[in-house]
């Protein structure tokens, strides 16, 4: 038998069912419905739904068919008038059987209280959950590490280690525990962080402007919610602004529906690590402009800690930290104001409701089922959760979104020195500029000094030669000086080529310190990946590096005898 494509839609009073069913035997079919289940059978096809809402047959029910599209149309009336059906576009959920929606788990661990089940209906704390300190012992170490959707798998790198290397970021996962993958995952990120590649997006930011300007699907989605919302409260028809492609509903009908038994520790979880995905994903979307490049699956799996390093979280705030810091570690645009687009893209999805939070998971899962080897992570993370979330409850996902909401984010969060770069960097320009300001003023009074010094040679042209001659040894001298000082002045100092010739005859040359970021250069010889501290000491012993050069005046006045 083949599962048909199918398309459901509502009215007050109706419910609507489209099926496609091209070279059916039409002329012999079947249709069963009562209550929430219906049945439609012409062969080769059978569609076997679970709705959402009970329906009734009173006589006002209607079908027809179109033979040019080979699509079944069939209207069934609500049992209850004017009620809405939720999630008739969670095409997995409706294929699912009945039983295995009621059905108690089939494994159980006995003399569990039913404190330990969680209550669909309980409010999460979305703060730090805290707990006694106990000893862990190192039995307990050497246990298997956990990881994937709601840390259900375990053990599937053991053979798998060398194949999938290049996927994530962490080594030997099912013997790492998770306080040992953090410590090595924030090691990563501040060796890998780089101060030239963030000062130069920070100054040069022209690209990234543009890609702020970018407004993805979601942008006019949340718009019309919002003027929708100020007509109708009715939150629940939110769905109807998110449609599937065919594409989508094809990828959502080939999901073999499941049930996950999670406690109240890993359900939330999944919710947390579902906001890390979804920041990574508004990433790659923005930079991008919504088309998909070969970085797609790249950028995704690399900014999302989850998917990288098996990461567990205690709170939104984490989440979003580890977020900040892999974008100014990782990807091509390292800039801080990406990180709050994505983290407002997040918020926005989320408030959307879980068709948005859907679409944006199958996306994530085409984009890695086409790319080898990440296509493992739909079988470790997104299949579960485009299966999960057709069943989660909207209004967790809107607590969620409210909790993003509330959290503030800053540079100095992340644990990168950052604002000490920017200060530092901000600080050359100004000496830059002072530097350039000083030399333009110098030039102007150049020309007068130089018709005064031809005053002098004029006058003094009746001196003997080797008066002349002792008189232009000091000259010598001066230039040797100034030979020496370029030679000890490192790739940070210019030496500037304009002798200034006050009226005491003193000769200066000036080192300026150029700003590394616009020459190209390394901003310090001796900076290794993540270690700003010497940096930022570095740039402030060469902004007070100005070196002159003064001829003495003891040696002026043996030349004037």
């Amino acid at each position: 038998m083949l599962t048909p494509s199918f398309d459901l839609s509502q009215d007050p009073d109706f419910l609507t069912i489209a099926i496609r069913v091209p070279h059916a035997r039409v002329s012999e079919f079947d249709v069963y419905f009562q209550g929430v289940d219906f049945k439609f059978y012409a062969k080769p096809y059978f569609l076997r739904l679970t709705l959402p809402g009970r329906i009734v047959e009173n006589g006002s029910e209607q079908g027809s068919y179109d033979a040019d599209k080979g699509i079944f149309t069939i209207q069934l009336p609500k049992e209850t008038p004017g009620q809405h059906f939720e999630g008739l576009n969670m095409l997995t959920a409706l294929l699912a059987p009945r039983k295995s929606r009621t059905a108690k788990p089939l494994v159980e661990e006995i003399g569990a209280s039913e404190e330990g089940v969680e209550d669909d209906d309980e409010e999460f704390d979305w703060e730090i959950e805290q707990s006694p300190y106990e000893e862990v012992s190192e039995s307990a170490l050497n246990l298997q590490g956990h990881y994937g959707f709601g840390g259900l798998r375990s053990g599937v790198f053991q053979r798998l280690q060398d194949e999938f290397s290049d996927v994530i970021d962490i080594k030997d996962p099912d013997f790492t525990p998770a306080a040992e993958r953090r410590q090595k995952r924030l090691a990563a990120e501040l060796a890998k962080f780089d101060p030239d590649h963030y000062l130069a997006d920070f100054f040069e930011d022209e690209a990234v402007e543009q890609v702020l300007k970018y407004n993805p699907w979601w942008t006019n989605t949340y718009s019309k919610m919002m003027a929708f919302l100020e007509k109708s409260q009715e939150q629940e028809n939110h769905a109807v602004l998110v449609s599937f492609s065919e594409e989508e509903k094809y990828q959502l009908r080939k999901f073999v529906h499941k049930s996950y038994l999670l406690d109240k520790r890993a359900h939330r979880q999944v919710y947390y690590s579902l906001a890390d995905i979804l920041l990574a994903y508004c990433y790659e979307t923005r930079v991008n402009e919504g088309e998909k490049t070969v970085e797609s699956a790249w950028n995704i799996r690399k900014l999302s800690a989850t998917l990288c390093w098996f990461e567990t979280w205690t709170n939104v705030h984490e989440v979003l930290v580890s977020f900040g810091r892999r974008v100014l570690c990782y990807p091509l645009y390292r800039h801080f104001k990406l990180v709050m687009e994505a983290y407002r893209d997040t918020v926005k999805i989320l408030q959307l409701g879980k068709s948005a939070v859907l679409k944006c998971l199958l996306d994530i899962h085409r984009i890695f089922q086409e790319t080898d080897p990440a296509y493992i992570l739909n079988d470790l993370y997104i299949s579960d959760y485009c299966v999960w979330i057709q069943k989660a409850k909207s209004k967790k996902l809107a607590a969620l979104a409210e909790a993003l909401k509330e959290v503030s984010l800053t540079k100095a969060q992340l644990g990168l020195e950052v604002e000490e770069l920017e200060a530092a960097a901000l600080l050359v320009q100004e000496e830059e500029a002072a530097a350039k300001a000083s030399l333009s003023a110098s030039g102007q009074r150049t020309p007068s000094s130089s018709s005064e010094a031809g005053d002098s040679e004029g006058s003094d042209s009746s001196t003997p030669p080797e008066t002349a001659d002792s008189a232009s040894e000091p000259e010598g001298l001066t230039g040797g000086e100034s030979e020496g000082v370029g030679s000890f002045q490192d790739p940070f100092l210019v030496e500037s080529s304009a002798l200034l010739v006050d009226g005491g005859g003193a000769c200066g040359a000036s080192a300026v310190l150029r700003p590394a970021v616009r020459q190209g250069k390394p901003l310090a010889s001796s900076q290794g990946g993540g270690a700003a501290g010497p940096l930022i000491e570095e740039l402030g012993e060469h902004l007070q590096a100005v070196v002159q050069i003064r001829e003495p005046e003891g040696r002026q006045a043996a030349e004037g005898r």
